[in-house]
């Protein structure tokens, strides 16, 4: 059976571990499944690499396949990964090494400002539905990216959210009230540029969609802009200027960072 490349290399290692430990010995799945108490179902997932194994029933395997701890040596490797979606890899390398940063939200919150309970409602609701370990690795991958806005060196950050996403009440009005205040907070720091485009001021570059460019060390510059099942992530030097120029429109119209924060407390004092 041909191996799924976006799954956990550490789960994909192991499973092949216990694979061909369990076949120089001799052992069937059957015999395995039964003396820990699991299906052969879950025990072929493990040697597929497809779910992490269960301590238990690695040391049993380790035990019954004569492995002497070799097999049990790799349990301190199956630390779960970050689960990001595939077209979304390399544009996240990219973030976490860049020097400037500047995003364009339409609809909803940009993640590198999202609170937990914020991102938790976002992707614990999407569709298709996801399974509850995918679920918490994505908010757990979502809230670390945040550190982006707190590290040394700092990175210059420039966001600009269009009112709708700043109305569009993501998991109830606590949650969504909190996440206004988060946003609060982030606008006062020094590195940081928080501005808001009201429905007043909207340009047709705005309704396009969301975008974030990215500015490197090296002075390379890079795109994202996303669609419903899509993302394009380009360094194309037309692309970059095009967007560039679009975001320097969007970013005249907006209002300044002191009026942004004025109109994100009045929304607050409406929840």
């Amino acid at each position: 059976m041909a191996r799924d490349p976006q799954l956990p290399v550490v789960y994909r290692y192991f499973g092949n571990q216990f694979l061909l430990w369990r076949n120089f010995a001799q052992v069937r799945r059957e015999d395995i499944a039964e003396a820990g108490g699991y299906s052969v179902d879950t025990v072929k997932s493990i040697e597929q690499g497809r779910r992490p194994v269960p301590r238990r029933l690695a040391e049993i395997a380790d035990e019954m396949c004569g492995a002497e701890g070799k097999l049990l040596a790799g349990l301190g490797y199956l630390k779960k990964e970050r689960k990001f979606p595939e077209r979304s890899r390399d544009y996240f390398a990219h973030e976490s090494n860049a020097v400037a940063l500047n995003s364009y939200e339409t609809t909803l919150i940009p993640g590198l400002l999202q609170t937990e309970a914020y991102a938790r409602a976002l992707i614990g609701n999407s569709s298709p539905p996801q399974d509850d370990e995918t679920v918490e690795a994505q908010v757990r991958a979502r809230v670390d990216r945040a550190s982006l806005l707190t590290q040394t060196p700092p990175v210059a950050c420039s966001f600009v959210l269009y009112e709708a996403a700043l109305r569009a009440r993501v998991g109830g009005d606590e949650v969504h009230k909190a996440q206004l205040q988060h946003l609060l907070h982030v606008a006062g720091l020094r590195h940081v540029s928080l501005q808001v485009l009201p429905f007043a001021r909207t340009v047709p570059p705005a309704l396009v969609g969301p975008m974030v460019l990215l500015e490197m060390q090296d002075h390379e510059r890079y795109t994202l802009v996303e669609g419903q099942a899509l993302s394009q992530f380009s360094s194309e030097p037309d692309e970059v200027s095009m967007l560039a120029q679009r975001y320097g429109m969007i970013r005249m119209q907006a209002l300044n960072a002191e009026e942004s924060v004025r109109f994100i407390e009045r929304l607050v004092d409406e929840l």
